[in-house]
């Protein structure tokens, strides 16, 4: 369904597994900011199987729009934990992170994120494709595709307060302190929400396709 909105609005979906691809191809890409380094095989390996990243390209093969995700096994810590020791970030932190990178984490349900965490991030759509459900069509497929590999405990993101302002995220929960946070080798200073939907949630949703794909699929601004 939402392949079908993305063709009508000119956009082919890609979906990959091999980062190193997909650093090469956002860093090529115009106005994109910087990756974080989760997302960085260089800084934090993704095992095969434990990742993947959806891309829409125009009629000129140029990107439109990107969302990344990756499943960190939390089986013996938390989220909030995993995000202050930075190894959300880096695979070895002693290594990879600057002496002055920062982050700290105060949503108190961060903490209670445990086993099976599906992080979702690096979502960027192009400017002349805002406005018209772009965003809504990557983030409803990384949803569906972690839910189908790993069905989750939680799936989480950390946004911006904008985002939340605009109502352009679909998770059902949101809280303020998801990380402040400062990575210096990326130029990276932010003060970010966490948002989250839980493992049951997301089964939910997707149990009850059949009743609402046919609102959904009309709900779309039009081309």
């Amino acid at each position: 369904m939402y392949d079908d909105v993305a063709k009508n609005k000119g956009i082919k979906l890609l979906i990959g597994f091999d980062f190193h691809e997909y650093v090469s191809i956002v860093r090529a890409t115009p106005t994109k900011g910087p990756t974080f380094p989760n997302f960085r095989p260089d800084r934090s390996p993704i095992k095969s199987g434990e990742g993947y990243w959806i891309m829409g390209v125009d009629k000129n093969n140029d990107v439109a729009g990107v969302e990344a995700a990756r499943l960190y096994d939390l089986s013996h810590s938390n989220f909030a934990e995993h995000l202050q020791s930075l190894k959300a970030f880096y695979a070895d932190p002693t290594i990879h992170a600057h002496p002055e990178d920062r982050c700290t984490c105060t949503a108190p349900s961060a903490k209670h994120m445990t086993g099976k965490v599906a992080y979702h991030g690096d979502l960027w759509v192009r400017r002349d494709f805002r406005g018209q459900g772009v965003r809504e069509i990557l983030t409803g497929i990384t949803h569906a595709v972690s839910f189908a590999m790993w069905a989750p405990d939680f799936l989480c993101a950390l946004v911006e307060r904008w985002v939340l302002d605009k109502n352009v995220d679909d998770m059902p929960h949101h809280e303020l302190g998801g990380a402040i946070l400062q990575l210096v080798e990326d130029g990276i200073v932010e003060d970010n929400w966490l948002s989250w939907v839980t493992g049951e949630e997301l089964r939910s949703r997707f149990d009850g396709y059949n009743r609402t794909h046919l609102s959904l699929a009309t709900s779309f601004p039009p081309t």
